[in-house]
């Protein structure tokens, strides 16, 4: 599992002026299972998404085809983590350590 945060690196009016692609984006990889949760930050400097994946590879493929990244907007922190304990809603992503 993966914690994803985006920093701003623009000003919000350059940010918002590819928010659509971004959204759209962000819907594509929904419907695809990759992420399971999203949003700003507050205060709004960048934003959170929480994914799923088979590697850290996979995560930066996915992370610079952000229309936010092509635009130069923003970049990226990925932070990968295993999910020892989750919400029932969850459970499916639970993993456990090795050895």
């Amino acid at each position: 599992m993966f914690v994803l945060e985006l920093s701003y690196t623009a000003p919000l009016d350059a940010v918002d002026a590819v928010l659509a692609d971004h959204v759209v984006w962000l819907d594509g990889l929904y419907a695809q299972g990759v992420f399971l949760a999203s949003g700003r930050k507050e205060p709004r400097d960048g934003g959170v998404i929480i994914a799923v994946a088979a590697d850290r590879a996979r995560i930066e493929e996915i992370t610079a085809g952000d229309p936010f990244v092509r635009a130069g907007v923003c970049t990226y922190r990925i932070t990968e983590f295993v999910a020892t304990k989750t919400a029932p809603a969850l459970e499916r992503y639970r993993e456990t350590l090795g050895g």
